[in-house]
Parts: C-alpha cells; structure tokens; sequence
C-alpha cells in the first residue's frame, strides 16, 4: 500500500484489527499521535504497536497444521 503522508509507517488500526478489519490509520503531527476515521481509536506509536501485538498473539499458529491424535 501506497504511503500518501500517513505518517512514518503504516499502521493497522489494533480496534478495527481485532475484529478483522484491515485499516490503516493516519497520523496527526500536531498531536504526534495515531488516529483512526472508521472507529475513531486514537493512540501513541508505543500504544499502537503494543496493541498490534496483542493481535500477532491471537493469529500466532494460523498457518501451522495442527492435528489431534487419540490413541483410545
């Protein structure tokens, strides 16, 4: 995706993430904070990226196989 003035990265909305929606967000220079049109999160990078951590956590063994063996 295309930068346009975002800000220095570009973040994906932890709120919106969350219930898997893929939003970036924007950010405001006079505030030096992140901020989101569509749910209206606001926060700092640290704030941010300890939230998108949180997601990475819930998606952690989506592409690993994981099978059940019973040996009854």
């Amino acid at each position: 995706m295309a930068q346009s003035g975002k800000g220095r990265l570009n973040y994906r909305c932890p709120s919106c993430f969350m219930r898997d929606l893929d939003i970036d967000m924007f950010y405001d220079k006079e505030k030096e904070e992140y901020y989101c049109i569509r749910c209206q999160y606001t926060g700092s990078e640290e704030d941010v990226l300890e939230k998108n951590e949180m997601a990475r956590f819930r998606y952690r063994r989506m592409l690993e196989r994981i099978t059940n063996f019973d040996d009854e």
